[in-house]
């Protein structure tokens, strides 16, 4: 069982009266013949290293490469902690959480690209928040996982998830979209609403260059990850509501991948333009990695 479109994928969850994460599943185990218990052990370490991520960079003191990020997660733990932050629980935790997993990479530890390294805090940052709010087993998160994966198979099929290829509306975005359609499962949602969730993820963030200062995954990939966790949780209560999208899936990945595609190579991981050229990312660029050597 293979689909290679949004459109396909529906199709198979309603002639089957399954959900997103059962035909991601017999697409990997049927289609691809990988041993079911191996799929399933995979994906479990997977999010493993997702919460071993979120976990190291709240509890050690790490410096990203480039010297300019680093303990970003321990002050939005705080704040929350205090009592003083303005999002709810389950954003702030999103939040915190996506742009530990980004201190956690800036530091060569150890992360799941999902869907890259640049935009690696998104899912993990929503799916343990999620949990712990929610008080979710890991085996209901590792099928949102599969909902996720499925979302990130038809963009990497039918577009890109390089920055360097789209812009970071191909690496935050994938990745918001993604984690959107796992949050939309989560709560009971349809496949249907799973990837409007996912296309109004993608629409949300159409046109958002790729720039990072220092040409490191630092920053502004940082906050970008914090803000796809929060756009996730955003088009996912949107699609929950009943709001369908006027563009369905497929044509959103076309979408942006055609943007991606018109963006000027220097707003495309480049680091020749967008704030990688800000007079002030230069001078701080300079100066923390004076610091690092």
């Amino acid at each position: 069982m293979n689909f290679t479109s949004g459109k396909q994928l529906l199709d198979i969850c309603s002639e089957k009266n399954i959900s997103i994460s059962q035909a991601m599943f017999l697409r990997e185990t049927t289609y691809l013949e990988q041993d079911s218990v191996e799929v399933t052990q995979k994906m479990e370490r997977a999010y493993d290293i997702m919460k071993q991520s979120i976990h190291r960079a709240l509890n050690e003191d790490l410096i990203g490469m480039g010297g300019m990020i680093g303990g970003e997660s321990k002050h939005l733990d705080a704040l929350r902690k205090s009592g003083k932050n303005i999002c709810g629980t389950l954003i702030s935790k999103a939040i915190t959480y996506a742009v530990g997993v980004l201190e956690v990479n800036a530091s060569m530890g150890l992360i799941v690209a999902a869907p890259t390294a640049g935009s690696s805090g998104v899912l993990p940052g929503v799916l343990c928040a999620m949990q712990e709010e929610y008080t979710l087993e890991d085996a209901v998160i590792i099928q949102a996982l599969y909902t996720a994966a499925a979302v990130g198979y038809l963009i990497t099929r039918n577009a890109t998830t390089a920055g360097a290829e789209g812009g970071c509306q191909a690496e935050v975005g994938s990745a918001s979209a993604m984690a959107a359609a796992a949050i939309t499962q989560l709560m009971g949602g349809t496949p249907s609403q799973c990837l409007d969730a996912a296309s109004f993820a993608l629409i949300n963030i159409l046109g958002l260059v790729c720039d990072p200062v220092g040409g490191l995954v630092e920053i502004p990939c940082q906050n970008r990850n914090a803000m796809g966790a929060s756009n996730a949780l955003v088009s996912a209560e949107i699609a929950l509501s009943g709001i369908q999208s006027v563009v369905p899936v497929d044509e959103a990945i076309e979408v942006m991948y055609r943007v991606g595609r018109s963006l000027p190579v220097q707003l495309r991981e480049t680091s020749q333009g967008g704030t990688a050229v800000a007079p002030s990312a230069c001078h701080a660029c300079k100066t923390k990695w004076k610091k690092q050597i």
